[in-house]
């Protein structure tokens, strides 16, 4: 029997988005107080160019097809759980929103940290490991200055949610308010690993670029960060199957405890539009 494809999701605007293979659905609690679900079917790259799909390859391109489709699904929850009278959020600006992030991203954790390890005035190896420590510091702050606002701790609950109801559909349980409750809201498969991966990979990465012009090394930072999550996604992959694994472990594990910022405890409420999304692709 041909096994089936892992689920992975993202919370998004009073709700959660879960994908299986090709399917997508987006649970979304509105005004209302009823849950909508959005289902579509969603194409891969992958499936006409084959050579797409291949290890340390496929990661960058599965990672531009979950932006694309997160992006999707958030700009649907925003006017899905807003009132009919309020404006809709168009795709133009979707679309600039997404560049914008993108911006700022690329800014503060990659030309930001670069800058401040240049003013160390110091080279080679250890040049890269406290661009690294800085990257990872920053990161951790920016982490910790978000989950202070009230709207994104609802959206880390929702992300909470999606983890739990994964972990009991993946562990053969009903998917029962009750049982979803009982279960872990961290996942090795999780989207904070992968970031936190990334940052732990760059270093290394980053270790061969030996030129000291600026330009170079940040132009460098930016053309290689489709290696870097080649080889993060494979990591990923290889530490969700060998959880017994302890090099594996060393890398996944920080990841499950950062995901104690990025996730909350959700409510029954919330619990309810996880299970209805999950529902809808499984």
């Amino acid at each position: 029997m041909k096994s089936q494809p892992p689920i992975g999701g993202q919370a998004v605007i009073e709700g959660v988005m879960m994908r299986r293979g090709d399917k997508v659905a987006i649970a979304v609690r509105n005004l209302k107080n009823k849950i909508v679900v959005k289902k579509q079917g969603v194409g891969s790259v992958t499936k006409k160019f084959p050579i797409l799909n291949l290890p340390f390859v496929r990661g960058a391109v599965n990672l531009i097809e979950t932006m694309k489709i997160g992006m999707s699904a958030l700009s649907y929850s925003a006017n899905a759980s807003i009132d009919a009278k309020d404006e809709k959020l168009s795709s133009g600006e979707l679309l600039w929103t997404m560049i914008a992030a993108i911006a700022i991203s690329l800014g503060l954790f990659i030309a930001l940290p670069l800058f401040l390890t240049k003013l160390l005035n110091v080279q080679g190896v250890l040049f890269n490991l406290i661009d690294g420590i800085i990257r990872m510091g920053i990161f951790m702050m920016y982490l910790v200055a978000i989950s202070m606002m009230r709207d994104v701790k609802t959206l880390f609950q929702y992300h909470g949610a999606e983890h739990k109801s994964v972990n009991c559909f993946e562990s053969g349980k009903k998917l029962t308010v009750v049982n979803v409750r009982k279960c872990s809201k961290e996942h090795r498969r999780c989207g904070t690993t992968f970031l936190l991966i990334v940052m732990a990979i760059s270093i290394f990465v980053f270790s061969f670029v030996t030129s000291p012009n600026f330009l170079v090394k940040l132009a460098s930072r930016i053309l290689l960060l489709p290696v870097i999550a080649g080889i993060s996604y494979e990591i990923l992959k290889l530490g969700a199957v060998y959880q017994r694994n302890f090099v594996l472990n060393l890398i996944i594990v920080p990841g499950l405890w950062l995901q104690g910022l990025t996730t909350r405890e959700p409510t029954m409420r919330q619990i309810e539009v996880a299970i209805k999304a999950i529902k809808a692709v499984v």
